[in-house]
């Protein structure tokens, strides 16, 4: 472990102070501007349609046609983009020897709950509609992406879809009601995220009904049927206790799951491979987890 390496991600994400003042569309180019990354040259991105919904395309060079690993983007469901994803889902892409989908889901307040699981699920579905076997497809997202993803896989179930392979999620918000020990045990550990932050972002995905229908927050649904899940987070953010609990109801459930927490390790971690070496390390391990379950 790198002491001066997670200490620099941690800098960085502290230097993107969350103005609660701020309206949603000064937010999202914010979060763009920090977010959004160049894609590799080595890769080609390409906008396409799953399901009818947007997403784009990354094809690595040298890379099969198979897996597909269908990205779900952060960003609390009221920011982000296909393109703030495709950086974690190209690479994840090229790790596993297939290509990625970065899926371009439906934000809030325009577009509140149900409407990313909606999104989601349509995404699945038409990938599976074009003639990818569900056992060579992987979901995968991070933060609010990752609640997201597991919210796809409980949703596809419900409507008698077949699974994917697997899954793997980063740091997901898998608890909108916030309930967590975590959520403020964390607070002065994580240079991103505290209770209050999280409740402009919740307030924004669901203004009013309750916020623990298992499909806003899978950490109160059944896991029963999903495939195996592989969930990684930091020690250091508040969302620890969300991604404790979702191994917990997935191991409750007989869902073969793997919960890595990596100690010092900030929200989405992940997104700095190349220069922080937990972060390589999680996306190798992300790599031989996929690659055992894949048909």
């Amino acid at each position: 472990m790198s002491k001066e390496q997670l200490a620099a991600v941690k800098a960085r994400l502290g230097a993107m102070p969350f103005d609660r003042t701020q309206g949603v569309e000064q937010h999202r180019k914010s979060f763009a501007s920090f977010a959004v990354r160049p894609i590799p040259a080595d890769v080609t991105a390409k906008e396409t349609l799953l399901g009818g919904v947007n997403a784009i395309e990354l094809t690595v060079d040298g890379n099969a046609a198979q897996p597909s690993v269908l990205y779900f983007h952060g960003g609390g469901y009221v920011v982000g983009s296909a393109r703030s994803g495709a950086w974690l889902g190209a690479e994840l892409a090229r790790r596993t020897g297939g290509r990625g989908l970065s899926v371009d889901y439906r934000l809030a307040p325009e577009h509140p709950y149900p409407a990313a699981v909606e999104d989601g699920v349509a995404a699945y579905a038409g990938l599976l509609e074009q003639g990818t076997a569900p056992g060579s497809v992987v979901v995968a997202g991070d933060s609010a992406g990752g609640g997201l993803a597991i919210a796809t896989l409980l949703a596809a179930r419900d409507r008698g879809l077949p699974q994917p392979a697997a899954a793997a999620v980063f740091s997901a918000w898998a608890d909108i009601t916030r309930s967590g020990a975590s959520i403020r045990g964390k607070a002065s550990a994580d240079p991103l995220f505290d209770y209050d932050i999280l409740g402009w972002y919740a307030s924004r995905l669901l203004p009013s009904g309750d916020p623990s229908v298992p499909l806003a927050s899978p950490v109160f649904a059944s896991f029963a049927g999903l495939p195996p899940l592989l969930i990684q987070v930091g020690s250091h953010e508040v969302l620890v206790d969300d991604a404790v609990r979702l191994a917990a109801a997935a191991a409750r459930d007989d869902v073969d799951v793997t919960l890595q927490v990596t100690a010092g390790a900030a929200h989405v971690f992940q997104n700095n491979f190349g220069l922080l070496e937990e972060a390589d390390q999680a996306l190798d391990d992300v790599a031989r987890f996929i690659r055992r379950y894949l048909s």
